[in-house]
């Protein structure tokens, strides 16, 4: 992630010396280190650092890892910080600065560039004051990054937003979609237009029947 807006809020959090996992967490985290043998519980690190995320969310209200928390997961796993860091550090999902509040994560790539990221880019600036990706706003309600392709081609563009996909956007439905956020409404993910799922968007391009309807007329 780029260095953050210089005017935001954000700047001002500071790595925490000390971490420890919640009652919350801990409870996430037995689930999780039993799925594994005793001498495999390594493998828990990408989901223990999803755990640890979670909660800075959960009790700070800005999603990342702090160092202290790789350390932790280090010492609970019987690895090697770095290993940890490694990790932290490889996957886009985790956030090693503070960020804001919800997390714009804008697909830019081939099929949402066709389709109009360029505009849901321009929405997500306008709406938030953020003049470049990897920068917060100046309330701290915001970052915007820049990611790859979220899996999503045939709804694209694509916006996520912390965990949620927000689908078939455009500049218009982007600026509300930040507006519902601000307010503190968090409207319903999935398709921001009126079609189920990955259906062709305006309905059927070919069968003009459903194949239920088609069986009942053979019967």
């Amino acid at each position: 992630m780029k260095e953050m807006s210089a005017h935001s809020p954000i700047d001002q959090i500071e790595q925490p010396s000390s971490f420890a996992f919640d009652a919350e967490s801990e409870a996430e985290i037995a689930t999780i280190l039993v799925k594994y043998p005793p001498e495999r519980k390594a493998s828990g690190t990408l989901p223990l650092l999803y755990v640890a995320q979670k909660q800075m969310g959960r009790v700070t209200g800005s999603a990342w890892v702090p160092r202290v928390a790789m350390d932790e997961i280090a010492r609970r796993l019987e690895v090697a910080p770095i290993r940890v860091y490694e990790v932290a550090t490889f996957y886009l999902m985790f956030n090693t600065k503070p960020i804001g509040r919800y997390h714009l994560q804008v697909c830019t790539t081939t099929s949402c560039w066709l389709r109009g990221s360029d505009d849901v880019v321009a929405a997500c600036k306008k709406a938030t004051g953020i003049s470049a990706f990897g920068q917060s706003s100046a309330d701290g309600l915001f970052t915007l990054t820049e990611v790859e392709c979220l899996g999503g081609c045939s709804n694209a563009p694509i916006l996520q937003v912390d965990d949620d996909f927000y689908e078939d956007l455009d500049g218009p439905r982007t600026i509300e979609l930040i507006e519902a956020l601000r307010r503190g409404d968090r409207p319903k993910p999935g398709p921001t237009i009126d079609r189920m799922g990955a259906a062709p968007a305006g309905g059927r391009k070919t069968l003009t029947d459903s194949p239920a309807d088609s069986r009942s007329d053979q019967g």
